[in-house]
């Protein structure tokens, strides 16, 4: 996404969105975006959250290109693009796109980068906290994300336990 600043001059915005949690990850401002810009904030977020299996994206520069083909090597990330001049086939963050341009790009002002990553941050925390979505049982993304999480640890507990009770049959029977 592109906004002005006010002085006129132009800045891009990367935006991340988790397809399950609805969660937005990121909404990074800069004069441009670059495989190697977009490739430390996902850094950044494997950092928190752990790499996913696939990232979806546009065919824009800053995702086909070496920078990014070597980060997602690296990282052990599937990259998928979709079809040029189809963003319906990533109507997360097209839907996402439209509503934070409707509800902070065309509303603020900004005077210059710094304001405006103040500004997205403190769009993107309410957006994370504050909105409930049907689609995510009337929780906000931040609320789901939490219960997932939790499900998830508690999943990997009972599957670790079956492990070794199956390792145990296992033995039983060797004896």
């Amino acid at each position: 996404m592109s906004e002005r600043l006010a002085d006129g001059r132009w800045f891009r915005i990367l935006t991340i969105v988790d397809q399950y949690t609805r969660e937005c990850l990121c909404t990074y401002a800069d004069r441009s975006q670059t495989g190697e810009k977009v490739s430390e904030q996902l850094n950044g977020l494997i950092t928190l959250r752990g790499a996913p299996e696939s990232i979806t994206s546009d065919n824009g520069s800053e995702f086909t290109g070496k920078a990014m083909d070597l980060w997602a090597h690296q990282a052990g990330v599937k990259l998928n693009f979709i079809r040029p001049g189809k963003p319906v086939e990533n109507s997360y963050i097209e839907s996402f796109n439209g509503r934070l341009r409707d509800e902070c790009l065309n509303v603020e002002v900004f005077l210059d980068l710094a304001d405006a990553r103040r500004k997205l941050d403190k769009w993107r925390n309410d957006y994370n906290q504050q909105r409930p979505h049907s689609a995510l049982a009337d929780r906000t993304p931040e609320e789901f994300a939490s219960v997932a999480m939790q499900l998830s640890i508690a999943l990997s507990a009972a599957e670790r336990a079956m492990d070794l009770t199956q390792e145990a049959v296992c033995v039983e029977r060797f004896k």
